[in-house]
Parts: C-alpha cells; structure tokens; sequence
C-alpha cells in the first residue's frame, strides 16, 4: 500500500472513531437527566426509605421513658390498656422515646377523652435547662375540639386537632373524630420541610426553619424561647397535659 492510500484510510478511521464516540456521548446525555447529576458527574440514585420501625409493641413501655428520667422507671400513671399506651392521669410527665429522630415519617392512632388535649412532639431536646418536651419541639396538637376551649384560642383554629400546635391555621379544618373515637395520625419530617396528616386529611405543611418558620415562631406564644425549633434532630414525645388520652400502633421509618 502507497503512503498516500495509508494516510487516507488511516484518517477515514480516525474520523468514524471520533463520530462514533460523540454518538454514544449524545445519547448517553439524552438519557440522563442533569438534576440527577451527583456533583461528580454521576446518575444519582433516590435516597433510600428505611423499614418501619415499631415504637410500641402493644405490651411494655420498652424503648420510652419519662422526659429527663431516662433509666428510671416509667411512672404508673402510664398503663398499658387493651394494646394502647395509657395516660389514666396526669402528673406522669411526658413519655419520651429512648431514641432521637431526624428525618423521619411517623404514623399512630390516638383516642382522647372528652375535654380532653395532649401532643405528639418531635425533635425534643432532652436537657435540664429546658424543663418540658414543649420548650424545644414543635407539637401535632391532640385535642377534644368539641369541648376543650384550646380550639376556640389562638389563631385561626391553630389549636385544633391536627394543627401545628399555636403556629399555623391547619390546612384541613374537620378532620378530627369525636372525642372517644380513634384517630389516625401521619407525621413527615424530611430535609427541612414537615407534613402533618389526621385520618388521611393533610392538616400542616411547612418549613422546620428558615424565614417563614421564623416568622411563624415570631407570630406565636413561641416568640422568644429559647431552644424551641432549634433542634433538627430529637426525641419523640406522648404530652401528659393532664387528661385521659390512649395512643397505639406506633411506628417510624428514617428518611
């Protein structure tokens, strides 16, 4: 072969070659989307659930213990009453789990007695300084809205069922059974911004910091406190506010 025919082939080669790759470059691109991008040029992949976890196993009151108590006995003012968790009185202080939680997506039922108000609490900040679960976590009001003057108070019925409790209207209004009755609650917690649901009904969406949850704090019986809000990961709590209430079917998975 002439050195004139060896160039040519050997430069016809070179250009399929180099056409050949950006066709594969282009095609690969068109499948992938860019927000799925890591930073290092990699397809991400979705952030993994993790499995329910059981809070409560319908017996003991292992993997709970009493707010600032922990290893001490529970108080016997929480029993245990037909697979539910029981406040028969107050005085019992707030149940609190043994573990803290960040990102998480909560679920339990709950049944209050008539006139009845308690809370489901979240990223509490278990220290002495603070001496209730309420000074630092937001709460998921529990409550009798038929009876208990706390749905009539506060701001645009922000203190009703399923509210955020004092910090924002619910989104939902109605979404509470009777008192007696049981109640199904959902609670999502992920990467700064929270879902709260009763019986299926989304009753609270908002940011866990950041301006509008200033704002929000600002314009509540919150203002001013310390530690309340501040924390993006801690324990969960069940409110003794003094009256009969009943939570069971307890369960968490991580985000």
């Amino acid at each position: 072969m002439d050195k004139v025919h060896f160039f040519a082939g050997t430069t016809l080669a070179t250009s399929l070659l180099a056409l050949a790759l950006t066709l594969n470059s282009t095609t690969t691109q068109a499948f992938v989307n860019p927000a799925r991008l890591s930073t290092a040029g990699l397809p991400e992949t979705a952030p993994k659930k993790g499995k329910w976890e059981t809070l409560f196993d319908g017996k003991t009151l292992s993997g709970w213990h009493t707010y600032l108590k922990a290893g001490q006995p529970v108080s016997d003012k929480w029993t245990i009453d037909d697979g539910a968790i029981h406040l028969a009185s107050g005085g019992a202080g707030d149940l609190v789990t043994d573990k803290e939680y960040g990102n998480f997506e909560l679920e339990m039922e709950w049944k209050i007695a008539e006139g009845g108000n308690s809370g489901i609490i979240y990223h509490v900040h278990e220290d002495p300084k603070y001496k209730a679960t309420y000074q630092t976590g937001p709460e998921m009001q529990v409550l009798d809205n038929e009876r208990h003057p706390d749905a009539k108070q506060g701001r645009d019925n922000n203190r009703t069922a399923g509210a955020l409790y004092d910090l924002q209207k619910p989104v939902n209004l109605g979404a509470a059974k009777p008192a007696g009755e049981w109640n199904k609650a959902r609670l999502v917690i992920n990467n700064g911004k929270a879902e709260q649901y009763l019986n299926g009904k989304k009753t609270a969406e908002y940011p866990t910091s950041g301006p509008e949850w200033d704002k929000m704090v600002s314009e509540s019986k919150f203002k001013g406190w310390e530690g309340f809000g501040k924390y993006d990961k801690g324990h969960i709590a069940l409110q003794d506010h003094g009256n009969k209430v009943w939570f069971r079917n307890i369960k968490i998975r991580e985000l």
